[in-house]
């Protein structure tokens, strides 16, 4: 079943330009310029129910905008879209009972109230029943840890202790869509691991599907098997993140230590038929750099018996380095 299909999905604005000099100033009273910028480019998008997906690029991309379309706030210029079986723009008051939305530096808790009494106005906006509420809730305090965090005012909260309790109020009605923007913005790795665990758990248990929205590509690693990246208001890749290795990345690398010299002639002849490429890096440290196809077990295998190794070391390229090669170098083949 489909959480969100999009097709051809385009929004622009209509922005004002100035005139430059006090004569354009006067003119720009009475005859305005204006000009067209499209933020989103005709996207076609498909999320099944019960999937995590990263929704990634660079500033001013169209992230924010797709996501205010898919939420909701902004209608579209034109395109077909809906999100759990709604038309989120036209039919928002029964659609917003089905999503969950956590904006990193937005809050939906009252800044002066206890963070248990902004849980109670939310089943009330909500609907949710007495018996549901507070079995659901009870579940989420004890996975958050935030017991102790409920008779305080959300005001008196670290940043850490209030976006805990932004992701517990996201779900308090259960939506079975949740809609996450930079949601560990600013956070320590402790609390990061936690708010980690419990997306993965959610997501386990509800089939919660969760779109990500970040600039920290370690999130999208830890809880993504697929990335969709914008450039330019346009899908420029969508697909999991082993192949956006593959196809973008330039390998893993094998750095060894061995105890006597050996030449590069003779590291090439014991791993013949094998894509491998060899350097010196001094007398006893050699590099090799794999094909996507080669395993690195085999390479190995090939070695320990012929060469005393000393050390090894594994390197690959990080899903950040990759994003940022194909940013920089303007690779729009998905």
């Amino acid at each position: 079943m489909l959480s969100i299909c999009a097709r051809g999905l385009t929004k622009e604005f209509r922005v004002f330009q100035s005139r430059s000099g006090l004569l354009g100033a006067f003119r720009d009273l009475w005859n305005r310029n204006y000009r067209i910028i499209r933020a989103v480019d005709h996207i076609d998008l498909e999320i099944y129910q019960g999937e995590m997906v990263g929704y990634i690029g660079e500033n001013g991309a169209g992230k924010s905008t797709t996501i205010k379309m898919l939420t909701g706030i902004l209608e579209p210029t034109s395109g077909d879209l809906t999100v759990n079986g709604y038309h989120p723009h036209r039919q928002r008051r029964e659609f917003v009972k089905t999503i969950g939305v956590v904006f990193g530096q937005r809050s939906q808790l009252w800044w002066d109230i206890a963070v248990k009494e902004s849980f109670r106005l939310l089943q009330k906006v909500y609907r949710v029943h007495d018996e549901q509420y507070e079995k659901h809730l009870r579940r989420m305090i004890e996975v958050m840890d935030i017991g102790n965090l409920l008779d305080q005012p959300v005001r008196k909260l670290s940043l850490g202790q209030r976006m805990r309790c932004e992701l517990v109020a996201a779900l308090i009605h259960q939506p079975s869509l949740l809609f996450l923007d930079e949601p560990t913005i600013g956070l320590d790795v402790l609390v990061k691991d936690n708010i980690r665990r419990f997306l993965k758990e959610i997501n386990q248990e509800f089939r919660t599907t969760i779109l990500l929205t970040t600039h920290d590509l370690s999130d999208i690693e830890a809880l993504c098997s697929r990335v969709i990246m914008l450039d330019q208001g346009r899908i420029i890749y969508d697909g999991d993140l082993q192949r956006l290795r593959s196809k973008w990345g330039s390998g893993k690398k094998i750095h060894l230590a061995v105890e006597e010299n050996v030449s590069l002639k003779q590291l090439e002849k014991y791993t013949e038929g094998l894509a491998v490429t060899w350097s010196k890096r001094t007398e006893r440290k050699v590099s090799a750099v794999l094909n996507h196809d080669t395993p690195v077990s085999k390479v190995l295998a090939c070695l320990v018996e012929r060469i005393p190794i000393q050390e090894v070391q594994i390197e690959e390229d990080s899903t950040e380095e990759i994003v940022r090669k194909i940013y920089q170098g303007g690779e729009t083949n998905a």
